[in-house]
């Protein structure tokens, strides 16, 4: 985890309209945009990261949630296939990076919804996998039969929290950071069962993205706005 790949907000702002954050009648201060995304780089190379850069590229704004690229698993890579339109052209970028940088791409069968580490994290031996608004759960037994491990499917419940990572985050003890409203009963239970020691996040804090954290064993890098975490 401490090999990690960012791409520059070089061509980054609100162009269309696929969750309840993105307005195109409020778009991105890129100026601001690209402050915040050199000190999260600088924060990175500081805890010892090897930072990889993919080159943005102008049409694709979301180009630089690079963990929605697809699921890496020591140097294999299954690449994603983008639910909505606006996103699949970013496709053929990451499925070009990953093999001329060493790994073996593994495509998905045809037709599986699938938005790679946006909605898959590992937490030990167990896949917590996200379903509903960006993937569907026809991927995770996919993942399931290919990886031979647990996958736990979590349904998302709440629009604003689309993906996995922006609602539950694994830590290095077994335990997690979440937000349990943006689960249905059964994932909050399924949550509780296979996990240790978990945090809850403030609704307040959890609007600001505070599951969305890099997790460097020890080292957690969080989003600004949250004390309470």
């Amino acid at each position: 985890m401490r090999e990690l790949l960012l791409c520059r907000p070089d061509y980054y702002g609100i162009e269309y309209e696929i969750n309840p954050w993105m307005r195109r009648t409020q778009n991105a201060q890129l100026d601001l945009a690209r402050s915040q995304w050199k000190s999260l780089h600088a924060a990175l190379q500081s805890l010892g990261c090897q930072v990889e850069l993919l080159e943005p590229q102008p049409g694709l704004p979301d180009l630089v949630f690079t963990a929605n690229a697809g699921l890496v698993i020591g140097r294999r890579f299954i690449p994603s296939s983008f639910r909505h339109k606006e996103r699949r052209g970013e496709e053929a970028h990451f499925e070009r990076w990953f093999p001329e940088h060493g790994f073996e791409v593994v495509p998905l069968p045809p037709k599986l919804v699938f938005e790679g580490e946006g909605d898959a994290l590992f937490s030990g031996d167990i896949l917590y996998c996200g379903y509903r608004f960006r993937s569907d759960i026809q991927s995770h037994h996919f993942l399931a039969d290919w990886l031979n491990c647990l996958v736990v499917s979590l349904e998302l419940v709440d629009e604003r929290f689309y993906h996995l990572d922006t609602c539950f985050c694994p830590l290095p003890d077994g335990g997690a950071i979440w937000f349990p409203r943006a689960f249905d009963e059964y994932g909050q239970r399924a949550i509780r069962e296979h996990c240790g020691p978990l945090i809850e996040v403030a609704p307040e804090e959890a609007g600001h993205f505070a599951c969305n954290a890099v997790v460097l064993d020890r080292d957690i890098v969080l989003p600004s706005g949250c004390p309470k975490l």
